[in-house]
């Protein structure tokens, strides 16, 4: 699933008339760099989450055919933020019988490769991939201790990069459609020890401004430049 249906607000005013998942970075939207990784990693069967600006998402991805891959929409109207939305998506991700399924922030750009995740962890309900504090969040979310667990007091400190392993099970589907954070969920899963993960080092931006936008944008031209 990749989660794509927040306003961005912080984004304006870029995000007025178009999604920020849409918006171009070196040529192309930013979730289509996300369709192209987990095509090249195997992964098909997609979905996608949208609120503010929505059809311009499926117009612009329709059924995912072009990238190698099969699009399906969890339309929201408001906004249930993250756990909320998934939540809302449970029975599109999970209708083939899967217990497991992944997450990804639609507002990030990685060069993390999808194939080297792990398979989900037999003792927990939770993965999730962590990178190093970046300038704008050096207070970090979660700790990260020698045996993999994610918790809230160990230290050292990260940050969440919004790609993660969830099962289905870390949902109480009893709270119906009333919105909800993912990182609520976590630190709930976390208090009962149910939550694992890793540390990635590799390249990874958040968009979350249209400072942070121009960033990735010089960063993956000087990168072409240097490649050719």
């Amino acid at each position: 699933m990749i989660l794509a249906a927040g306003k961005g607000e912080r984004m304006r005013p870029l995000t007025e008339r178009c999604p920020k998942p849409l918006l171009p970075v070196a040529g192309k939207p930013l979730i289509v760099y996300h369709l192209e990784k987990l095509a090249a990693a195997g992964w098909r069967d997609l979905v996608i989450n949208h609120a503010w600006l929505g059809d311009q998402i499926e117009t612009a991805l329709g059924d995912g055919s072009r990238y190698a891959t099969h699009i399906r929409y969890s339309r929201e109207g408001t906004p249930l933020e993250t756990a909320g939305g998934i939540r809302r998506a449970l029975p599109m991700l999970t209708d083939a019988g899967e217990d497991w399924f992944l997450v990804i922030n639609g507002d990030i750009w990685t060069d993390f490769d999808f194939r080297d995740l792990p398979a989900p962890p037999a003792d927990a309900l939770a993965w999730l991939l962590l990178v190093p504090n970046p300038p704008h969040h050096p207070a970090g979310d979660f700790g990260l201790d020698t045996q993999g667990r994610v918790t809230t007091d160990a230290s050292p400190c990260y940050t969440f990069s919004g790609i993660s392993l969830l099962h289905r099970d870390l949902f109480d589907t009893a709270t119906g459609g009333a919105p909800d954070r993912l990182g609520t969920v976590l630190r709930k899963a976390m208090g009962a020890n149910a939550v694992r993960g890793a540390l990635y080092t590799g390249h990874w931006y958040d968009i979350g401004t249209p400072e942070r936008l121009q960033a990735l944008e010089d960063w993956l031209n000087r990168t072409r430049e240097t490649l050719s």
